[in-house]
């Protein structure tokens, strides 16, 4: 299977697997990212192929998505042995897309070009406006309020905190969407993270004005 067909049938897969997902990590997310890295790849000089297969599987084997990580990451592999990857492209593909998460910012930095542009790219869909109509659908996914101003922001947090801890949408500006502008790893994602960083705090100001 050539590389063109392997990341087509790839889409048409991962499409299949988020169509009902209801945190913002569905299908239109994952495209969105993966335009972002492929572009992002050409203008860091990244492998094309690792990062738009990495970039279109990587909600496949979070916790926030599926069940079980680790089912998830058995069908990934499955999934790109099907289609004919080198043993050294999942080998690379299952290491970016299993160290690239946030996860309350525990996880140690990422070391390949290929990890730090696609780690880049989804961190990028975390932060602007389609940032934050995200943040708003996960919190409501979860059950936590808009907004809580006796809830105390959490500073340094395990996963399990990160992910069961009571929080709120705003709250998580705190705790992840402002800290990401300065976790970029590359020169584009930097470029790239300066005027939605910006929208953010612009936009903190604004909901916290009208809610006082």
């Amino acid at each position: 299977m050539n590389e063109l067909i392997m990341i087509q049938e790839t889409e048409k897969w991962v499409k299949t697997q988020l169509e009902n997902e209801g945190t913002g990590h569905d299908w239109h997310h994952i495209r969105r990212v993966t335009k972002q890295a492929k572009e992002m790849a050409k203008v860091e000089g990244a492998d094309e192929v690792i990062v738009t297969l990495a970039a279109l599987l990587h909600d496949l084997i979070d916790d926030k998505v599926v069940e079980s990580e680790e089912e998830g990451l058995k069908q990934v592999t499955q999934w790109l042995t099907s289609i004919g990857t080198t043993a050294a492209q999942r080998q690379h593909i299952i290491t970016i897309i299993t160290t690239m998460s946030f996860k309350g910012g525990t996880n140690k930095p990422v070391t390949t070009l290929e990890a730090q542009v696609v780690q880049d790219a989804d961190r990028l869909d975390a932060i602007g406006a389609i940032g934050i109509a995200r943040t708003f659908i996960y919190a409501g996914s979860k059950g936590d309020p808009m907004y809580d101003p006796n809830l105390a922001i959490r500073d340094s947090l395990t996963l399990k905190e990160y992910r069961n801890g009571r929080s709120s949408a705003i709250g998580h500006f705190y705790e992840k969407l402002l800290k990401l502008k300065d976790l970029m790893n590359t020169k584009e994602g930097k470029k790239r993270a300066e005027l939605r960083h910006q929208f953010l705090e612009e936009y903190l100001q604004q909901f916290l004005q009208e809610w006082n």
